[in-house]
């Protein structure tokens, strides 16, 4: 089990490091609370116990901050000033429990071992949440991979906006929907709008709903997208293509966290964190007036951009046994095995399609070959002629 100790005592530190490792844990100690966030940040714990009383960063401090970077470890506050309302405290903010100094070897064990099962418990929930929601891995390995795994990690928790860019088929969609999968809105709605799919005079009631006689064929009340994704998130995509009057009405709806409905002059509350995506340049929208410089900075708190599969070829033949391995079992094939050659043959091909055409590729490949897939197989099927 990984337990990190945050305390700037060194006694302390070191008899919590010597009982816990005597009891077959592994430790790492941090003297204060910026020491310790950064070792939250950098590795995955079990347990993490945290001093109150600190110079610098307090502990209340640290937890708060823990809290906010959505970390599955249960964090045990200690202190030597205790009182009721410091644990309440502690515990409103997030805290697995409290215990006071001089340390007592029996409490730190029982809340060791309670505090563990806890943690296994959130993550086999997650691990659960995330098989029954079947989402898609964000497979890969690469570097601009792992810095977008990590960048949802640090941000899912909070309800920062976020913009993803990227060209069409990189996955965008993806992750916004792991971004809400690792949030704390999770268990609420996620509600996907294609911008470029709404005809421009149709936008707005579907964003924000309309009244029965709004319009002609609106025979009755219509909740809009907002609306339905109340607590939960809206991902927004092609946001470039979103007409100027239609963004005007959601800039205010960010602004404000209220909408009206077409037909109506009603305010409605709406609690929604916004994750929108584009493949166009906004920067150059914006100059050609064809995009909100406000709302891009409303959108555009954190950015995420999903690179092209050019640009990340050594995840290629991760992509391609993922997907060798979902197709054949969705469609009730054998698994078929590639050779080296043609896995080196897929990797130099350009990809203007990225994953999405990746994918179609080889599911090509898996209808049309024989059970080991070659480097001919891909020069006659890879590319369509």
């Amino acid at each position: 089990m990984r337990v990190l100790i945050i305390d700037d005592e060194r006694s302390i530190r070191n008899t919590l490091k010597e009982i816990l490792e005597f009891e077959g844990h592994q430790i790492t100690l941090a003297a204060d609370g910026a020491e310790g966030l950064e070792a939250a940040s950098s590795a995955s714990f079990d347990v993490i116990f945290c001093d109150i009383k600190m110079p610098g960063m307090d502990g209340i401090e640290v937890l708060d901050k823990l809290m906010a970077m959505g970390i599955d470890s249960s964090v045990v506050m200690i202190t030597g000033h205790g009182s009721v309302d410091t644990a309440v405290e502690c515990i409103k903010k997030g805290a697995f429990d409290f215990i006071q100094k001089p340390l007592d070897l029996n409490r730190i064990l029982i809340t060791l071992k309670n505090a563990t099962e806890k943690t296994t418990l959130v993550k086999e929930t997650k691990i659960l949440k995330k098989r029954v929601g079947g989402i898609q891995e964000i497979i890969g390995e690469s570097e601009p991979i792992v810095r977008i795994k990590e960048m949802i990690h640090r941000v899912a928790a909070t309800d920062a906006r976020v913009l993803v860019t990227g060209s069409n088929g990189t996955g965008k969609e993806l992750v916004a929907r792991w971004l809400h999968q690792e949030s704390n809105r999770s268990s609420m709605p996620f509600v996907e709008v294609n911008c470029a799919a709404i005809p421009g005079e149709l936008i707005e009631s579907e964003l924000f709903g309309h009244e029965k006689g709004a319009f002609t064929s609106a025979v009755k009340q219509h909740k809009g997208k907002f609306e339905q994704a109340d607590g939960g998130t809206l991902f927004l995509d092609e946001i470039g293509d979103m007409s100027l009057s239609a963004q005007a009405k959601v800039l205010r709806v960010l602004q404000e966290n209220k909408l009206s409905r077409v037909g109506s002059d009603k305010d409605i509350n709406v609690d929604v964190r916004v994750v929108a995506a584009t493949n166009k340049n906004l920067a150059e929208e914006i100059a050609k007036g064809n995009f909100r410089e406000d709302l891009y900075h409303r959108l555009s708190v954190i950015v995420i951009h999903v690179p092209k599969l050019a640009d990340r070829r050594d995840d290629i033949p991760l992509l391609v046994n993922y997907f060798m391995e979902k197709i054949c079992r969705e469609s009730g094939r054998q698994l078929k095995s590639i050779e080296p050659e043609a896995m080196k043959a897929l990797q130099g091909l350009p990809w203007t399609g990225n994953i999405r055409e990746l994918h179609n590729v080889i599911e090509r490949l898996i209808i049309l070959c024989g059970n080991t897939i070659t480097k001919e197989d891909v020069e006659i099927y890879a590319i369509p002629r």
